[in-house]
């Protein structure tokens, strides 16, 4: 019982991985960042989003389905036009991720502020023993 226990463990945490993954890689192209913002303000045929971003209709299908893959579009075809919106992911597994980070590496810059004042004031500590 154990042992499937942590095997649920360690797949919950590979899937938690690959989520992340995906969606960090989605999101680190310029032009799929611009077609979630475009699709924030109105859903988008494939077509309108390749003629606004001035690229291939082949080229966008790729960063469509990149995003479709994270879970950040949907799409639906309807006759011969492929209709693009946002999913239903909200983001927040990626937002706790950045934000537990975010507080390791404040910690880290706090402690490294508190070693230099400290080497500050003993420099000039140095200074003024020297001086008499």
């Amino acid at each position: 019982m154990q042992i499937t226990h942590a095997r649920l463990t360690v797949n919950q945490m590979v899937q938690y991985q690959a989520r992340l993954d995906a969606t960090f890689a989605a999101l680190s192209d310029v032009t799929r960042r611009g077609v979630l913002e475009q699709l924030w303000r109105a859903d988008a045929s494939v077509t309108d989003l390749a003629q606004r971003f001035r690229m291939t209709l082949t080229g966008m299908k790729k960063h469509v389905s990149i995003l479709e893959q994270a879970g950040l579009v949907t799409t639906e075809k309807i006759g011969r036009v492929r209709t693009c919106r946002l999913g239903q992911r909200r983001l927040e597994e990626e937002a706790a991720w950045i934000e537990q980070h975010r507080q390791l590496w404040t910690a880290r810059f706090d402690a490294l502020d508190e070693i230099v004042e400290d080497l500050n004031r003993k420099e000039k500590a140095n200074a003024t023993s020297q001086r008499r």
